[in-house]
C-alpha cells in the first residue's frame, strides 16, 4: 500500500479543516432560521384550500394570499438589510426572524381576509430580511473556497422546513384545523433570542466594516444616495408610498380593472430606486438582476405554491396524499441545494446554474402527465425540484457576488426581493391561466417557458454583461477575493488554497 511521504500536506485534511467549528456554528443557526422561515412561509400554501372554504373566496383571491408577503419584501429587503450593513449582519438577522415569527402566529387569528393579509405582510418584511441577512451572514464566514457550498447549505434549510410543514399538517389540520398550523409559528423566536446570545458577527463584515467603523467613528449608510437633499428624500418617500399602494391594488381586489396601469407604475418606481442605489455605475446592472430574479420566481413559484392545490382539485388527493408527495418535494429541493453547491464550486456559480436548470426541462411535462401513481409522481417531482428549486441554492451566491461588503446586504436585499415579486405574479397568473387550461398544464407552461429564459439570463452572464456597459471595471465577484487576499478564510488557513485561487466563474 502506498504510503504518503513524511512531510508532505494532507490537501483533504486541509480543505475540510478550512471550515472552523465557529462557521459551522454560523451555518446551523442560519440554517435554522431558513428551516422555520420555509416552515411559516409554505404554511399558506397547504392550508390554501381550507382557508378559501372559511372564508368563502376563490382561487385567484385565495392566491392573492400567497402574494401578500411579497408585497411588503422589496421594502423589508432594503430596510432590513441596511441595517446589517450599518449595524452588523446578526441584529438584522435577528430583527428578521422576530418579524416573521409574530407575523406568523397572527395569521392564526384571522378573522377574514383583510385580517390575514395583512399578516402576510408582515411576514414578507421579515423573510425579506432573513434572506439578505442570513446570506451575507453564512456567505462572509466561510472560506471563499466553500461559498457555493455555504450557499447550498443555508438554503436547504428552506425546503426542510417545508417538509417538516407538510408532515404537521397532515397530523395537525384533521384533528385541530388550520389555525393551529400557524400559532405553531411562533416557534422562531426563541431561535433568534439563542442567535443573539451565542454567534459572533460575520468575517467579513467585522475586518472589513466594523474595523472602519471602529477607527473612523462613522457606519456605512447604503440608503445615502436616496436622501441627499430634502427634495430628493420627500420624493423618494412618496416614490416608496406610490409603490406599496400599487402593489397592494395589484394583488388584491381593490385594483380590479386597473391591474396593468398599476403594475407599470410599480415597476417605475421601483426602477427608479434601483437607478439611485445603484448608481451612474451601477443601476444597469441593479435592474438586470431584478429582472433575472423576477423571471427566476415565475419559472420556480407556480409550482411552489399551487402544488397542493393541484394535488387536492385536478387529482383529488387526500391530506396524506399531498404530505407524501410534499415530502418527495421538499427532500428533492433539499437534495438539489447541496449538490448546486458542490456543482457550484466545481464548475462555477453560472455554469452550474444553466446545466442544472436545463436537465430539469426533462421532468417538467412528464410530472403533470403522471394521473394514478403516487410513487411515479413523488419521483418525478423529487427530480423536477432538486434540478429546478434546488439550484436556488446557489442564488445568493450568484447575486451577492455582485456586491461590495459595504452594501452588499442592501443591494442583495433590495434586487433579491424586488424581483421576488415574480413570485406574488406566479400563483395568480397560474390561476389565471388554469381558468382556460387545467390547472396542471398551466403550470407546466409557465415552468418550461420561464426556466429557458433563466438559463439564457444567468448562463449568458447577461446580467454582468450589461453592467459593464456602464462601469467597465466591475470585478467578476466581490466574494473572491484579489490573489493574496484572505476573504473570509480562518486563521491559520493556507493563503494560496482559497484566496488566490481563480474562481471557475471568471475563468
Amino acid at each position: 500500500m502506498a504510503t504518503r511521504p513524511a512531510g508532505t500536506p494532507d490537501r483533504t485534511r486541509n480543505r475540510w479543516q478550512e471550515v472552523t467549528p465557529g462557521q459551522w456554528k454560523a451555518m446551523f443557526a442560519a440554517w435554522i432560521g431558513y428551516l422555520l422561515d420555509g416552515f411559516d412561509f409554505v404554511l399558506i400554501t397547504l392550508v390554501l384550500t381550507e382557508i378559501a372554504d372559511d372564508f368563502h373566496l376563490s382561487t385567484a383571491t385565495a392566491a392573492s394570499l400567497i402574494s401578500g408577503a411579497f408585497i411588503t419584501r422589496w421594502l423589508g429587503g432594503a430596510v432590513l438589510g441596511a441595517m446589517g450593513d450599518r449595524y452588523g449582519r446578526k441584529s438584522a438577522m435577528i430583527t428578521s426572524i422576530l418579524l416573521y415569527s409574530l407575523g406568523t402566529f397572527a395569521c392564526g387569528f384571522a378573522w377574514g381576509y383583510t385580517s390575514l393579509f395583512v399578516a402576510r405582510l408582515v411576514i414578507g418584511l421579515g423573510m425579506a430580511g432573513e434572506y439578505s441577512a442570513g446570506v451575507t451572514y453564512v456567505l462572509e464566514s466561510w472560506p471563499t473556497r466553500w461559498r457555493n457550498r455555504a450557499s447550498g447549505f443555508l438554503i436547504s434549510g428552506y425546503a426542510g422546513g417545508t417538509v417538516l410543514a407538510a408532515e404537521l399538517y397532515k397530523w395537525v389540520v384533521p384533528h385541530w384545523g388550520w389555525r393551529w398550523m400557524f400559532w405553531i409559528g411562533v416557534l422562531p423566536v426563541l431561535v433568534a433570542l439563542w442567535v443573539r446570545r451565542s454567534l459572533p458577527e460575520a468575517g467579513d463584515w467585522q475586518k472589513q466594516i466594523g474595523a472602519a467603523t471602529r477607527e473612523e467613528g462613522e457606519r456605512p449608510n447604503p440608503f445615502r444616495p436616496l436622501f441627499t437633499g430634502r427634495i430628493r428624500a420627500w420624493a423618494n418617500m412618496v416614490l416608496a408610498a406610490v409603490a406599496s399602494t400599487a402593489l397592494f391594488c395589484v394583488f388584491t381586489p381593490v385594483g380590479a380593472g386597473s391591474v396593468p396601469w398599476l403594475s407599470v407604475i410599480a415597476a417605475l418606481c421601483l426602477i427608479a430606486f434601483a437607478a439611485q442605489l445603484g448608481g451612474r455605475r451601477g443601476w444597469l446592472l441593479y435592474v438586470s438582476l431584478m429582472a433575472t430574479v423576477f423571471c427566476a420566481f415565475l419559472y420556480s413559484w407556480p409550482i411552489q405554491a399551487l402544488l397542493p392545490t393541484y394535488l387536492k382539485t385536478d387529482l383529488g388527493y387526500a391530506p396524506g396524499q399531498v404530505t407524501d408527495v410534499m415530502f418527495y418535494a421538499g427532500f428533492g429541493t433539499m437534495a438539489g441545494c447541496w449538490l448546486a453547491g458542490f456543482v457550484g464550486d466545481r464548475l462555477g456559480t453560472r455554469r452550474a446554474y444553466a446545466c442544472t436548470l436545463l436537465a430539469s426541462l426533462a421532468f417538467v411535462f412528464p410530472v403533470f402527465a403522471v394521473q394514478d401513481s403516487l410513487p411515479a409522481l413523488g419521483v418525478l417531482v423529487f427530480g423536477l425540484l432538486a434540478l429546478s428549486q434546488g439550484i436556488s441554492g446557489i442564488l445568493p451566491k450568484y447575486l451577492a457576488g455582485h456586491f461590495p461588503t459595504a452594501t452588499r446586504a442592501a443591494s442583495l436585499g433590495f434586487v433579491y426581493n424586488v424581483g421576488a415579486l415574480g413570485g406574488a405574479v406566479a400563483p395568480v397568473l397560474g390561476a389565471h391561466l388554469a381558468e382556460g387550461m387545467s390547472l396542471g398544464r398551466a403550470l407546466a407552461v409557465l415552468t418550461f417557458g420561464l426556466t429557458l429564459v433563466v438559463i439564457i439570463l444567468v448562463g449568458g452572464n447577461v446580467p454582468q454583461r450589461l453592467g459593464r456597459l456602464v462601469d467597465r471595471q466591475a470585478p467578476d465577484d466581490h466574494l473572491v477575493p484579489e490573489a493574496g487576499g484572505t476573504g473570509g478564510l480562518p486563521a491559520g488557513a493556507v493563503p494560496g488554497s482559497a484566496a488566490g485561487e481563480v474562481s471557475p466563474d471568471s475563468a
